[in-house]
């Protein structure tokens, strides 16, 4: 299962996608809350943007497809989400994948990383209403400096903006993560384990670029959380999207990961 990130869709998981295919794998690729043709079955659900609550999503997609284990992929939202759902609930998880995000114990911000993050503090509704295409392009140039996309690949991504929960599911995720919302009741209780420190017993991988002007480098250098099998790779002149930048090299590193489909007795995704 591979989860996206944020501002992006499942298009960013295309050449993986097919590289996966290729190799034997199953694939699913949903678009997460929020994104997408994704609708909240009922009004009063809380509109939350939270990684426990696009975990439980995962978890609840695998319970009502009847799969019991699954290869986990995930980059930017989709990666905080996968480490949450795979130190909550590793047994489900066989093999684990993360792009541009890392899993360490909370600490305070370095100045570096507070810059990279000055969009997380200039949100507000009204920011993302007036041209939120516009505003995600810039994250995506200024992110990935040296990454030359045409204007057609990111029109295909952001159709999944028009979601009319996008807006919501976004605010809610950046105010949630700093302390200036309240998490949905309904994950209280992950919540609580998370901010424990829980460690990841699952095998991961962990790719980011070099030229990640998003989360830079050295926020996943920390590998204290990993007790299970663990590797981190650096790619050079790669910025935060590495599936859609280099996606031979990264189809290359996931397939050597994951291994073989049915492997150790993987229900294999």
């Amino acid at each position: 299962m591979l989860l996206h990130g944020w501002p992006d869709s499942i298009l960013g998981w295309s050449d993986l996608v097919a590289a996966l295919n290729a190799a034997g794998w199953r694939t699913l690729v949903p678009f997460l809350r929020g994104f997408g043709p994704n609708r909240f079955l009922a009004p009063d659900t809380p509109r939350s943007g939270q990684a426990c609550a696009i975990a439980a999503d995962v978890e609840a997609l695998a319970d009502g497809l009847d799969i019991e284990r699954f290869a986990l992929i995930g980059h930017d939202w989709g990666a905080r989400a996968s480490y949450a759902l795979a130190a909550l609930r590793s047994e489900r998880i066989e093999r684990l994948v993360a792009l541009s995000v890392g899993h360490a114990p909370p600490a305070p911000l370095g100045l570096r990383q507070a810059q990279n993050y000055w969009y997380h503090w200039y949100f507000g509704e009204a920011a993302l209403r007036e041209d939120p295409r516009a505003l995600c392009r810039h994250l995506w140039q200024s992110w990935s400096p040296g990454w030359a996309f045409p204007d057609s690949l990111f029109e295909a991504a952001a159709q999944a903006f028009d979601n009319p929960d996008w807006i919501a599911v976004t605010l809610h995720s950046y105010r949630q993560r700093w302390g200036f919302a309240a998490g949905d009741p309904a994950h209280a209780t992950w919540e609580g384990r998370l901010a424990q420190g829980l460690p990841i017993p699952v095998p991961t991988l962990v790719l980011h670029g070099a030229d990640d002007r998003c989360n830079d480098p050295s926020t996943s250098a920390d590998a204290s959380l990993f007790v299970g099998r663990y590797r981190r790779l650096l790619l050079p002149g790669v910025g935060h999207f590495p599936q859609r930048e280099a996606p031979e090299t990264v189809s290359a590193a996931v397939l050597d990961w994951l291994g073989t489909p049915g492997q150790a007795g993987n229900r294999a995704l």
